[in-house]
C-alpha cells in the first residue's frame, strides 16, 4: 500500500537544504579532499595556513535566500534560514493559509543569493526554473534543488553555470 503522506519528511529535506546552503557558501568540500591530499605532509601545519585562503567563502548571514514554494519544506526552509539571519524572500502564488501561518513576518518577497526550489513537479512546473529564469536572477547566485530534478532545465543550467550567471547548482539529484 503506498500513501501519500505530504510534509512527512519536510524537516529532513529542511536540513538538507541549509546543508547545502552553507556547503556552497564555504568550499568544505574542497578542504576536506585538500586536506586527503596533502595529510602525509611533514610540514601540513604550515601549508594549511597558506592554502585556507582558498577554502574561505562567505558567510551565509545577510545573504537573501529566495524561496520558491512556501509549503511544508519552503515555510520550514524559510523560518530556519530567518533565524540564521538571512534576508528571506518567498514566492508561492497558491500558498495555503495554514501555511502562511507558519511563516516568520520576517519573510519578504527581491534579487537573492541563494534560490531554493520548493514546488511539486507538475507540466506547468516542468523546466520551470528555465534561461528566462536565470535571466533573471542576481549574477553569481547559488541554485539549491532538492524538489524534482525535472524543475530545471539542465541546457539552461549548463550554459548558466558556464557564464557565471549560477554560482553553483546544490542537488540531491545526480542527473549529467
Amino acid at each position: 500500500v503506498v500513501f501519500n503522506t505530504p510534509g512527512a519528511n519536510a524537516n529532513g529535506v529542511k536540513e538538507l537544504v541549509l546543508a547545502g546552503m552553507l556547503l556552497a557558501s564555504r568550499d568544505i568540500v574542497g578542504g576536506i579532499e585538500w586536506v586527503q591530499r596533502e595529510k602525509d605532509q611533514e610540514d601540513i601545519d604550515k601549508l594549511a595556513e597558506k592554502q585556507k585562503k582558498q577554502f574561505a567563502g562567505c558567510e551565509i548571514m545577510g545573504k537573501k535566500l529566495g524561496i520558491i514554494g512556501l509549503g511544508a519544506i519552503g515555510s520550514m526552509v524559510a523560518n530556519a534560514a530567518a533565524s540564521l539571519g538571512m534576508e528571506v524572500y518567498g514566492y508561492d502564488p497558491y500558498i495555503s493559509i495554514d501555511a502562511a501561518w507558519n511563516l516568520s513576518r520576517t519573510i519578504k518577497h527581491s534579487k537573492s543569493d541563494y534560490i531554493t526550489v520548493h514546488v511539486p513537479l507538475l507540466d506547468s512546473t516542468k523546466k520551470m526554473i528555465n534561461k528566462e529564469a536565470f535571466d533573471k536572477m542576481k549574477d553569481g547566485v547559488v541554485l539549491l534543488n532538492f524538489a524534482r530534478d525535472l524543475l530545471v532545465d539542465e541546457d539552461a543550467l549548463i550554459e548558466a553555470l558556464n557564464s557565471g550567471k549560477v554560482k553553483k547548482y546544490v542537488t540531491d539529484f545526480a542527473n549529467h
